[in-house]
C-alpha cells in the first residue's frame, strides 16, 4: 500500500510539473508589439523563480499569457535552473574590470561562503565584471542581456545555477571614472571594492587611497560632499551637547564650530591620517602628486541584505523529537 500511494504521489507531481498537452497559439503577429509590464514579469519569477530577462522574453512571446510562459519556462528548463531564487544569497564576490578611462566593480552574490570561493563561480564573476566594464551605464537588467563567452549573461548565470546548485545573482554596478580622469580599485578579500576617481595622479596612487578607504569607510571624500542637512544635524547635536556647559553663548558658538570642524576633518577621507604611512593626510599625500580627489564608490558583499539566522541547537530539538 504504501509503495502504491508513492506511485501515485510520484506520478501526481510528475503531472503538476510536466508542459501542457494543450498547445499556445503565438500571436506572432503582434508579439513583438506587445509590451510587458514590470508587474508580469515580478508574477512569472515569483511563480517560476526564472531570470527577470528569460520572463521578459517569453512573456512577449506570449503577449502576456502568465501561465503559457510558466509552461514555456519549464519546457526550457530554466525554471527549475532558477526555482532557488527565493532564496537569500548573502555572500559572494566583489569583481573588477577596466575599460579605457572607466574602472568598474560588480558584486556577484550567492548563498554559501564555500561556493563564493568556487573556481567556477570567481570565474563568472570576473566575465560579469568585464561585460559591464564594455556597456554604458549601470543597469542591471542591461548587463544580463550582454552576451558573453557561452550566451547572454543570464544564460550562463542560469546554467551555473543548475550545475553549483546554489542561488546565484548580479546584484549591482559601480563604475567611475573617464577619458579625462584616473581611476584606480582595490579589493579586500573578493568582500569589500572600493574604486577611486582623482584629477592627475595614477591608477596607482588611486589603489592606495582606496585600500585606506576600504579599511576606514569614511563617510565622505571632502568637506563640499557633505549634505548641508547633515551638517545641520551635527551642529544641532553639538550645541545641545554643550548647552549646559554654563559658557556665555559666544564661547559656545565658538566650541560647536571647532567640534563641527573635527567631524568633518575625522570623517571627510582627504582629511583622515593616511593609514599606510600615518604621517600625512590623504588630502596631502594626493597634493605631493599632483593630483585632486574626485570622489569614491565603496560596495561590501551582502551589505543591507537580511541574512537567515540559523538556529542550529532548535534544528537538532526538533529532530531529536521527530519532527
Amino acid at each position: 500500500m504504501k509503495i502504491a500511494a508513492a506511485l501515485a504521489l510520484t506520478a501526481a507531481t510528475a503531472a503538476a510539473f510536466a508542459p501542457s498537452a494543450v498547445p499556445y497559439s503565438r500571436r506572432s503577429a503582434s508579439s513583438s508589439l506587445f509590451a510587458v509590464s514590470t508587474a508580469q514579469i515580478k508574477e512569472l519569477r515569483e511563480l517560476t523563480g526564472a531570470g527577470m530577462m528569460d520572463c521578459k522574453k517569453v512573456l512577449t512571446e506570449f503577449d502576456g499569457d502568465i501561465e503559457a510562459a510558466a509552461d514555456e519556462l519549464r519546457k526550457k528548463g530554466l525554471a527549475k535552473a532558477d526555482k532557488k531564487a527565493s532564496r537569500v544569497a548573502a555572500e559572494g564576490k566583489i569583481a573588477m574590470a577596466k575599460s579605457g578611462g572607466k574602472t568598474v566593480l560588480v558584486e556577484v552574490n550567492c548563498e554559501t561562503d564555500f561556493v563564493a570561493k568556487d573556481e567556477s563561480f570567481s570565474k563568472f564573476a570576473d566575465t560579469v565584471a568585464s561585460a559591464a566594464a564594455a556597456m554604458d551605464g549601470s543597469d542591471v537588467e542591461s548587463l544580463m542581456a550582454m552576451s558573453v563567452a557561452g550566451g547572454t549573461v543570464e544564460e550562463v548565470r542560469a546554467g551555473l545555477v543548475s550545475k553549483i546548485g546554489e542561488n546565484i545573482q548580479v546584484r549591482r554596478i559601480a563604475a567611475r571614472g573617464s577619458d579625462n580622469t584616473t581611476t584606480g580599485a582595490y579589493i579586500h578579500m573578493n568582500r569589500i571594492g572600493v574604486l577611486v576617481e582623482i584629477e592627475g595622479g595614477t591608477p596607482e596612487l588611486c589603489t592606495d587611497v582606496a585600500m585606506h578607504v576600504a579599511a576606514m569607510n569614511p563617510p565622505y571624500a571632502t568637506k563640499d560632499d557633505v549634505p548641508p542637512e547633515d551638517i545641520e544635524k551635527e551642529r544641532k547635536f553639538l550645541t545641545e551637547q554643550v548647552a549646559e556647559s554654563g559658557k556665555p553663548a559666544d564661547i559656545i558658538s565658538k566650541m560647536v564650530d571647532g567640534r563641527l570642524n573635527k567631524f568633518l576633518a575625522e570623517n571627510c577621507l582627504v582629511s583622515q591620517q593616511y593609514v599606510k604611512t600615518n604621517d600625512r593626510t590623504v588630502g596631502k599625500l594626493l597634493e605631493e602628486n599632483g593630483a585632486k580627489m574626485i570622489g569614491f564608490t565603496r560596495i561590501a558583499v551582502g551589505e543591507g541584505i537580511e541574512k537567515k539566522k540559523d538556529d542550529f541547537a532548535a534544528e537538532v530539538a526538533a529532530m531529536a523529537a521527530g519532527k
